[in-house]
């Protein structure tokens, strides 16, 4: 039986404990998991790695950090200033600089402006 190509719990091939899709160990989490736990990695490095092949990365492999669950810390709760900040800077996103009013959904960086203000003509076509 041959081992799966990313298997190296060593770390002597990858430099960390690799492991393949599906096959990390028990007690290790991605970012994403250790969130939905109500977790975050709290500045500790790196346990592990998961990697596979896609045909939507560059190069062909995705890899995904593991972390130890059992040196997480709580998610930092939400303030009253943090909740404000991030109130101010979802409405900036949402604000058009050419027209200077509020386009209801965040600006798409590609256009840099609005809709309506980045396609004026398709508008009076519309009409």
């Amino acid at each position: 039986m041959s081992r799966p190509r990313f298997w190296d719990p060593e770390g002597t091939k990858f430099g960390v404990p690799t492991y393949p899709w599906r096959l990390a160990p028990d007690g290790l989490a991605t970012r994403a998991q250790l969130r939905a736990a109500g977790l975050r990695p709290g500045g500790q490095a790196i346990a592990a790695q998961i990697l596979w092949r896609s045909r939507r990365a560059r190069g062909g492999i995705r890899a995904a950090y593991l972390y130890r669950i059992d040196h997480a810390k709580p998610v930092r709760p939400m303030t009253a200033g943090r909740r404000a900040a991030l109130a101010r800077a979802m409405a900036a996103r949402r604000m058009c600089p050419n027209c200077r009013t509020d386009a209801g959904y965040c600006i798409p960086r590609s256009l840099g402006m609005c809709v309506p203000c980045a396609y004026p003509d398709d508008e009076q076509r519309a009409v």
